[in-house]
């Protein structure tokens, strides 16, 4: 996960607040997947359709999933371990 400076974060608020106001419905996985879809889409308008931009998009999206798993599952699954017994 990119820690950006704090600074840098203030410029993506809004479009993270309207998100959180957006997803107070029922939020489903289609989404969330729109939602990112969107996102990456910009990004290639922005920069233009590329091997280069497209591995971008895609190494961007595997390190966020990558960072998911090891900030948030990872921690779901120990204490899962705790509360229930290792395998």
């Amino acid at each position: 996960m990119p820690y950006i400076k704090v600074e840098d974060r203030l410029v993506f608020e809004e479009a993270i607040q309207s998100f959180k106001k957006a997803s107070e419905r029922s939020l489903t996985p289609g989404d969330l997947n729109y939602f990112l879809t969107s996102i990456c889409h910009h990004y290639l308008l922005r920069k233009g359709v590329s091997y280069t931009h497209l591995n971008d998009v895609v190494g961007v999206l595997e390190s966020a999933k990558l960072e998911f798993y090891r900030r948030i599952i990872s921690s779901y699954e120990d204490d899962k371990i705790k509360q229930n017994g290792d395998v």
